[in-house]
C-alpha cells in the first residue's frame, strides 16, 4: 500500500498564482505533492512554525531545533571551499555533510518555495560511496569531493526531470548534460533542484511549482531565473549553485539574495545537452551561458577552475580553449592601478536610493585604496536600444507557438511573462533576413561599445546589478543593468556589500526628474514599496573574453570592498 505523506506546510503571499484548467490544477497538484511525499516527515517544520515565520526568515534555520548544532556549524561555518577542504581532512564525512544541507534545504524550501525535486536518498548513496573511497584509498574523487551542490530546474540531471517552466515542457532525462557529468565527476553530491520562472524568461521564479520567495523580505522575489538557487543558498541550503544566465538570470536573483554569482563569457563553459530540446531561437542573437552561485568569491573560482580542468572544449568545440586562471591571474600588468569606472546610471533608469548608497559606498572605498586602484566616472552609452534589441531577440518568430501550448495544457499566462513577450510578439522577425538584421544591429552595438570602453581607458566597470534592492512580487520588469551585458556577452559579477534597505519612508530619491517612462515607474515602484532588509549588490563587469582577468580584479578589489575571498 502506498502511504501518502501530509501535506507540506509552506510560507505563502500575496499575489496568489492564478488558477488554471481543471486538469492543469490536477497536474500542478501532482507535481507539488511528488515533491512534498519526498521530504520525510521527521525533517519539516510544523504548520505553527510557518504561521508564525517573520518577515526575515533567514535566522529560522539556527532557531527552530531541528538542526543539530554540528549540523549548524556544516552549514553556515564553512563556505564550498573550506568545506571540501574539512571534507579531505575527515573533519566531517559526506554523509553527515549531506544529511545536514538536506535537513537545511527542506527549511529553506517551506520558507521559500525554492525547490522542485528533493531526492535525498540518492545523495545519501552517493555520499557513502564518496566515503568508501576516501576511507580505502587516503585520497579524494575531486576538488568537489562530498560538497552539496544544487541545480537549476532546467538543467539535465540523470534520472530526473527538467522544464522550462511551464507543465507541457516538463519530461524526464536519463543522462547528464556535459556540465552536471563534469560536476559530478569532481566529486558533487547533488541533492535537489531549484525552482525558475514561468518560461525561464523573466526576473522572478513563479512557475507551476510555485513562488519562491525572498529570504530576506517574503514581501520581494528571490528573483529569475536562477531565483531558486539564490533562495537556498541564501538560506545556507546548499555550499553551491550552477546558475543560467541570458538576461541577468545568474546576477539578478544572485544580487536580490545577497551571495555571489557570475555569468562568464559565453564560449567558456559547457552547455552542451543544457536546456530541453537544445538551445532556444533567443541564441541566435542573445549568447547565454551557465555560470556559479556562491558563498564566496573562491567558490566561484572553484567552480570555473573544475570546469576548465576537464577541458570541456573537446566535447564541446565552440569554446574556448584558453585555461582557467581566475584569481590568481597576474592583472592589471605591469604593477599599474587597476582603473575602475564607476556607471552611476544606465542614462534610462536611475538606480533606488540604496543602490545608489552601495556604489557611493563602494566609490568612495576604492578612491581610499590608494596607488592600487584608479577610479573613474563611466557614461552611459544607449543602453534603451541594447535593450529592446535584446526582448525582440528572446522570442524572434513570435510566441504564437508558446501561446498554443500553454492553452492546450490550461496553463494561465502569468502578468510577467505577458510582458517580457510584448516587444517580439508586436515585431516578429520570422525570415531569414530578420535575424540576420538582429545579428548586424548588435554586431554594430558590440563595436560602438568597444570603442565607447576603450575612450573611457578602463580595465573593469562597476555598476547597479538591477535599478533597486530586490523587487516586489510581479514588479521585477526592469533589467536594463543586466541584460545590457548579455548582449554584450561580457562577463560580469555580482558582490554583496554591507548596504541593505530601509525601512518604508527611510530613504527618498534624490532631486531629479525621470530620465524615461521606466524611470517613473521604477520609481513608483520604490515610493510604493516596502523593501526593508533586503541586501543590495554591485556588479563588476569585465570585456569580453577577460573572464580570468575580471576575478584577478574582483580579488583586488575584495580588500577594500569586504569581498569574501
Amino acid at each position: 500500500m502506498t502511504v501518502t505523506a501530509p501535506a507540506l506546510p509552506m510560507v505563502t503571499v500575496e499575489p496568489a498564482m492564478p488558477r488554471g484548467s481543471d486538469e492543469y490544477e490536477r497536474k500542478r497538484a501532482a507535481i507539488q505533492q511528488r515533491l512534498a511525499d519526498s521530504i520525510p516527515v521527521a525533517l519539516r517544520l510544523s504548520q505553527e512554525a510557518i504561521s508564525a515565520a517573520p518577515k526575515n526568515v533567514t535566522s529560522v534555520p539556527r532557531s527552530c531545533g531541528l538542526l543539530t548544532p554540528r549540523e549548524l556549524s556544516i552549514t553556515e561555518d564553512h563556505d564550498a571551499v573550506g568545506l571540501a577542504a574539512a571534507l579531505a581532512a575527515r573533519t566531517y564525512t559526506a554523509v553527515e555533510v549531506a544529511i545536514a544541507f538536506c535537513k537545511r534545504a527542506v527549511l529553506a524550501h517551506q520558507l521559500t518555495c525554492c525547490l522542485t525535486e528533493f531526492f535525498m536518498d540518492e545523495a545519501l548513496a552517493r555520499a557513502a560511496e564518496l566515503d568508501a573511497h576516501l576511507a580505502a584509498t587516503g585520497t579524494t574523487v575531486g576538488p568537489l569531493h562530498g560538497v552539496p551542490v544544487s541545480v537549476k530546474a532546467h538543467m539535465p540531471l540523470a534520472g530526473h526531470h527538467v522544464d522550462v517552466g511551464s507543465i507541457s515542457s516538463q519530461r524526464a532525462v536519463e543522462a547528464d548534460s556535459q556540465a552536471i557529468a563534469i560536476v559530478r565527476a569532481a566529486g558533487a553530491v547533488f541533492f535537489c533542484k531549484t525552482n525558475q520562472p514561468q518560461l525561464v524568461m523573466h526576473l522572478e521564479s513563479a512557475s507551476h511549482h510555485g513562488r519562491t520567495l525572498n529570504p530576506h523580505n517574503m514581501g520581494l522575489t528571490a528573483g529569475g531565473s536562477s531565483g531558486g538557487e539564490a533562495a537556498l543558498l541564501a538560506m545556507k541550503g546548499a555550499a553551491l549553485g550552477i546558475g543560467s544566465d541570458i538576461g541577468g538570470s545568474i546576477r539578478v536573483p544572485a544580487a536580490f539574495c545577497g551571495i555571489y554569482g557570475f555569468k562568464p563569457t559565453s564560449n567558456v563553459l559547457p552547455r552542451r545537452d543544457g536546456l530541453p530540446g537544445g538551445a532556444t531561437a533567443a541564441e541566435l542573437t542573445v549568447p547565454a551561458t551557465w555560470g556559479p552561485m556562491a558563498r564566496s568569491l573562491r567558490d566561484m573560482d572553484l567552480l570555473m577552475g573544475v570546469f576548465s580542468a576537464a577541458r570541456p572544449w573537446r566535447v564541446d568545440p565552440r569554446l574556448s580553449v584558453t585555461p582557467w586562471t581566475g584569481v590568481a591571474t597576474a592583472w592589471p600588468p605591469g604593477g599599474r592601478p587597476l582603473r575602475v569606472g564607476f556607471m552611476l546610471h544606465d542614462g534610462a533608469i536611475r538606480p533606488q536610493p540604496p543602490v545608489v548608497r552601495a556604489l557611493e559606498w563602494a566609490e568612495s572605498r576604492l578612491r581610499a585604496a590608494g596607488t592600487e586602484v584608479e577610479v573613474k566616472p563611466f557614461a552611459p552609452l544607449r543602453t534603451a536600444e541594447a535593450v529592446r534589441n535584446t526582448r525582440l531577440a528572446y522570442f524572434p518568430y513570435g510566441v504564437d507557438a508558446m501561446r498554443r501550448a500553454m492553452a492546450e495544457s490550461g496553463e494561465p499566462l502569468l502578468p510577467l511573462s505577458e510582458w517580457v513577450v510584448r516587444d517580439a510578439e508586436a515585431s516578429p522577425t520570422p525570415t531569414t533576413e530578420g535575424l540576420l538584421a538582429m545579428s548586424r544591429a548588435k554586431e554594430a552595438f558590440w563595436y560602438d561599445w568597444a570603442a565607447h570602453w576603450a575612450a573611457h581607458d578602463v580595465d573593469v566597470l562597476v555598476c547597479p546589478a538591477f535599478c533597486g534592492p530586490a523587487a516586489a512580487h510581479g514588479t521585477a520588469k526592469h533589467w536594463n543593468y543586466s541584460v545590457l551585458f548579455n548582449y554584450l556577452d561580457m562577463p560580469a559579477a555580482v558582490l554583496p556589500t554591507p548596504v541593505v534597505a530601509g525601512a518604508r519612508g527611510a530613504e527618498r530619491y534624490a532631486e531629479g526628474e525621470p530620465l524615461s517612462g521606466e524611470c517613473e515607474e521604477v520609481r513608483g515602484f520604490w515610493e510604493g514599496g516596502d523593501f526593508e532588509g533586503a541586501p543590495v549588490n554591485i556588479q563588476v563587469v569585465a570585456p569580453r573574453q577577460h573572464d580570468s582577468e575580471l576575478f584577478a580584479a574582483l580579488k583586488l578589489l575584495g580588500k577594500h570592498l569586504d569581498v569574501k575571498q
